[in-house]
């Protein structure tokens, strides 16, 4: 299985540099590398998460984004990583079980994932957990130079707070970086009262 992980790891870090995907110069190294980081930390503390499971869906979770930004959440865009991975040699089973996770951690809006399985909430909650390392939003801030300071700063409060309500759902990820958040939060303009 290891090999097959890495296969489909190497070959999102491949299509991840194609030029026409927006975050093609860093989404590697400054997103997905991070998931992985703190994916991997997680799956020591949930010893019963499948780590195979949880990697897969590190490097599933933006596929269709990477593909094709403006259709990642086409159902066909959701096919393509389903032929991917049965492609490199997955079987049906692990494949359909990924997905299924994937569909899941895509409903997060409507869906409260604390109640969802270990491999999810691991994945979901260092998905955004690695929002609040490293240039995340000073790349954003970069890549959407078209908007306002306002809107930027709009956009990034409603990025972190769905982030913190809906996606993080370990309290491990909630304790380590709590104080990161609160920093994010002031920065996109949830001022404190008093400074000192």
């Amino acid at each position: 299985m290891d090999n097959l992980i890495g296969k489909f790891k190497q070959h999102v870090v491949e299509v991840s540099k194609n030029p026409n995907f927006i975050h093609h110069d860093w989404f590697v190294e400054y997103h997905l590398n991070f998931v992985e980081k703190i994916s991997l930390e997680l799956c020591e503390k949930y010893p019963e998460a499948d780590k195979s499971i949880v990697l897969i869906l590190v490097w599933l979770h933006d596929y269709a984004k990477i593909l094709d930004f403006s259709r990642q959440h086409d159902v066909v865009m959701f096919e393509k990583g389903r032929e991917k991975l049965l492609e490199l040699g997955f079987g049906k089973l692990c494949v359909d079980k990924v997905l299924e996770y994937l569909d899941l951690f895509e409903k997060k809006m409507e869906v409260d994932l604390r109640g969802a399985p270990i491999e999810v909430k691991i994945v979901s909650s260092a998905d955004a957990a690695s929002h609040l390392i490293g240039p995340f939003f000073a790349i954003y801030y970069k890549e959407n130079a078209n908007k306002t300071i306002p809107e930027l700063m709009e956009s990034n409060y409603n990025k972190l707070k769905k982030d913190w309500d809906r996606k993080i759902v370990l309290p491990e990820i909630k304790d380590a970086f709590k104080e990161r958040h609160e920093l994010f939060l002031e920065q996109v303009g949830d001022f404190p009262e008093k400074y000192l």
